[in-house]
């Protein structure tokens, strides 16, 4: 497995290659893919889930769903740099007649469904665990989901089945990361404490910081040690996180990068790919404490923050 300063490099890395193939397709939702980009990193480099790219669709491969399929740059990025599909294929991003459209799609290798209408992920993965309980299959579904889509009753409905059946082998992730498109998760429809919620439907419930990979694969260690329930991840995360004019702001949900712009966020990157274990927003290594700093990344409780295992 990767050390923490590995996989700090090569969430670096990636956050590059989701730049520079946004940049060619003057692309938008920059701050969704970047917020998740550890989450994935952990996933997929960090032993968490059992793939493998020379063979996309062993039967015993855990299963990963990207249900915010808007930020599908970033699954492309990391599958890409796991090697499900040669590199230069980022550079035909979201352009006619490329492998790589604008939102996940199964035709892709290492891609397990196609998304982009949200709400829908988490109840694939339901009939999937289902699946694979009935068939006495031991590989787990992770379902990794937008903040804003727990305002879907689908989600709910989801969850009471899991929880029904008892689905030990469902993993829910959230991309905790305190927006959606049309302004903050706590102004337009408010749900915290969200881990309460979880807890009520049945999951087993951990938080924790999203950048960290330490508290990331701790996290993960923790649920997948649990049995006989369903499985929440709350990871806290900034939009446009490693970006430092993009973090905590949601113009960027729909901006695309000028060439200045541009130039000046890969600087940023090669800088934050030096510092180990997933540093905190450079917005918050440049200020003292201010308003912003509750507002994108509140500090977790210490009980919160070790969950209920």
């Amino acid at each position: 497995m990767n050390s923490p300063a590995e996989l700090t490099r090569i969430a670096a890395e990636i956050r590059k290659d989701i730049l520079k193939m946004s940049f060619q397709a003057k692309a938008s939702h920059l701050t969704s893919a970047l917020s998740m980009v550890e989450i994935l990193t952990a996933l997929y480099f960090g032993g968490v889930a059992n793939v493998d790219p020379l063979n996309p669709h062993w039967e015993d491969r855990d299963r990963i769903l990207i249900s915010k399929g808007h930020g599908g740059s970033a699954l492309y990025a990391t599958l890409a740099r796991r090697g499900f599909f040669p590199k230069e294929e980022l550079n035909h991003y979201y352009q006619n007649g490329a492998l790589l459209g604008g939102h996940t799609e199964y035709r892709v290798p290492g891609v397990e469904i196609s998304t982009g209408s949200l709400g829908h992920g988490l109840s694939i993965g339901l009939g999937m665990a289902l699946a694979a309980k009935h068939d006495k299959k031991t590989h787990r579904i992770f379902a990794l989901l937008s903040d804003a889509e727990c305002q879907e009753g689908e989600i709910w409905q989801a969850l009471l089945v899991a929880s029904h059946h008892r689905l030990d082998n469902l993993v829910l992730i959230v991309d905790y990361n305190k927006f959606q498109a049309i302004g903050k998760i706590e102004d337009v429809v408010s749900f915290d404490p969200l881990h309460k919620k979880f807890e009520a439907f049945g999951c087993r419930t951990r938080e924790c910081r999203g950048h960290r990979f330490s508290g990331l694969l701790s996290a993960f260690s923790a649920l997948l040690a649990v049995k006989g329930q369903p499985k929440a991840l709350i990871a806290h995360t900034v939009i446009g996180q490693g970006v430092s004019f993009m973090e905590g702001d949601l113009d960027w949900h729909y901006k695309s990068l000028s060439e200045k712009e541009f130039a000046r966020a890969m600087v940023e990157l090669s800088a934050f790919a030096k510092v180990a274990d997933a540093p905190q927003p450079l917005w918050r290594r440049r200020a003292s404490a201010d308003t912003r700093r509750s507002a994108f990344l509140p500090g977790l409780p210490a009980r919160r923050r070790v969950g209920r295992a």
